[in-house]
């Protein structure tokens, strides 16, 4: 996938097009919606393990620099390397002299966002050596020559015929008539495959949800187990995580593991959840020979103490794109690079710029969502609201959106003219649509009504509404006591006086 998001506009309306993404991602949002809020009902100190997650990430990233130092000492102190890579280039040579440096030529590689930031796939084919995905999903869009869609599900844009089809077109070894209909059978074919790729490869690179800083170790979380054969079968073992990943103790890691699965699957706890600290040592029967930890930056370093120093405690979980009505329309391929959904549209820009990725911060309806189910409670929307005005400043926005605000502006300053242009716009609206109940098109509208109807306005605007409820209780007072005159309210004093 090219570093790009300027195409997203372009990527949507081909997305909205597809009937078949469409029923792949209706079933997503299902799935992952009632799974979660199920797992968070069932435990009650939910909300108080998001606030400690939080918590711990927010010390952790004010105190970055000392942790990745007592990080670094503990794994070289288990007999690891630490490698520290400013940019995507020094990382991926890195990860291509250590395969180098052991006569590699077959790489299994569990499933990793960061390796997809790098590209690792293609920049390993191009020095001549196989890359394997592992995961079931990256498998499968490797074969596909597909990027992910999504986070934790990288294949939920396909379905299960799809799947199969790419099976008899890939795994010829297998006979033609085979049964592929059921999961069941997709699982066991792509399992059949894979096992003897563990047990070539002379390397294996994983990810990391987390680096452990007490003990220098680092940890994976996955739900097939192959993360567990990647990093103990080769004899090389490297891990490839960004610096923002470190955590201050086990004990750390353990509470936001807590909300990791079930913010991200619906589940108590991932499958496994696998701890690797160094290679193996002299009396351990089986691990790798050499344990390696590609250290990257990429740009993060750069957001410390910025606006967008929040976004670095996100966690990989993918809820904030599981509840989004536009991922949900569009898919992850329309953002057009790594990371989609309301986590992309923040991070996107601070990794390769707001030049490259403008229009993902205005990919939102700001419903918030995002931020309401995020278990590291990170404020997706205000941050992409610090990037529109980035934009804006830079004077990067479309000349029609521009002319927009700038028109919005002199209304907003002006509020008693504001009032009267939106309350005759809904009244012409409502005069002109009256008859049908809805618009299918109108001028300046096309982007809206091209997929969907606009409702014809109904009644009064918002701020009308709201004066009349401000001033509502105001004016029935005056009422009441209109009714009941001076009479009346002597009447009552009397008798408050004998119930005295």
């Amino acid at each position: 996938m090219d570093s790009t998001s300027r195409s997203f506009k372009d990527n949507a309306k081909t997305a909205l097009s597809d009937a078949q993404l469409r029923r792949a991602l209706d079933n997503m949002k299902e799935g992952f919606i009632a799974k979660r809020a199920k797992a968070a009902a069932k435990l009650p100190e939910f909300e108080a393990l998001r606030d400690q997650a939080r918590d711990i990430k927010n010390h952790t990233l004010e105190n970055l620099d000392a942790y990745l130092e007592l990080y670094a000492d503990k794994v070289e102190a288990a007999g690891g390397t630490v490698h520290w890579c400013a940019t995507a280039d020094e990382a991926r040579a890195a990860v291509v002299e250590i395969c180098r440096s052991v006569g590699a030529k077959t790489v299994t590689k569990g499933k990793s966002m960061i390796a997809e930031e790098l590209a690792l796939n293609e920049h390993l084919e191009a020095n001549g050596l196989v890359p394997v995905e592992t995961d079931l999903g990256e498998y499968i869009i490797q074969l596909r020559g597909e990027p992910p869609s999504h986070i934790i599900a990288p294949a939920i844009h396909l379905n299960k015929e799809q799947v199969a089809s790419d099976f008899r077109a890939r795994h010829t070894e297998f006979p033609a008539e085979r049964q592929l209909e059921e999961p069941q059978q997709l699982v066991a074919e792509a399992r059949a495959v894979l096992r003897q790729k563990y047990l070539d490869a002379d390397v294996g690179i994983t990810g990391a949800n987390f680096l452990v800083a007490e003990t220098g170790s680092s940890i994976i979380v996955t739900n097939e187990g192959n993360g567990d054969l990647t990093q103990s079968l080769p004899k090389v073992h490297i891990v490839v995580a960004s610096i923002e990943k470190v955590v201050p103790t086990l004990e750390d890691a353990s509470a936001i593991l807590r909300v990791l699965a079930r913010s991200a699957t619906g589940q108590e706890f991932s499958t496994y959840t696998t701890l690797s600290t160094g290679p193996k040592r002299p009396e351990d029967p089986d691990g790798p020979e050499q344990y390696h930890v590609i250290l990257l930056d990429n740009g993060r370093s750069q957001m410390l103490g910025s606006e967008f120093q929040d976004m670095l405690r996100c966690i990989r979980c993918g809820a904030c794109m599981n509840h989004c009505p536009v991922y949900h329309s569009v898919g992850g391929h329309a953002y057009g690079w790594v990371y989609p959904g309301p986590m992309g549209a923040v991070l996107t820009p601070s990794l390769i710029g707001v030049e490259e990725a403008g229009h993902l911060p205005n990919a939102s309806t700001f419903c918030g969502r995002c931020e309401a189910v995020c278990p590291m409670r990170i404020p997706l929307p205000k941050m992409m609201r610090h990037w529109r005005e980035r934009e804006f400043e830079r004077h990067l926005a479309p000349p029609a959106v521009r002319a927009g605000l700038v028109m919005w502006v002199f209304f907003a300053k002006r509020p008693e003219l504001y009032r009267f242009a939106t309350g005759l716009k809904a009244m012409v609206l409502g005069a002109l649509g009256r008859q049908r109940g809805r618009f299918a098109w109108m001028p300046l509208g096309r982007g809206w009504t091209a997929h969907r109807d606009l409702p014809v306005p109904e009644g009064r605007t918002f701020m009308e509404l709201y004066d009349e409820r401000q001033r509502a209780p105001v004016r029935d007072g005056i009422v009441r006591a209109l009714r009941r005159g001076p009479e009346t309210e002597r009447r009552d004093a009397a008798g408050e006086r004998d119930a005295a």
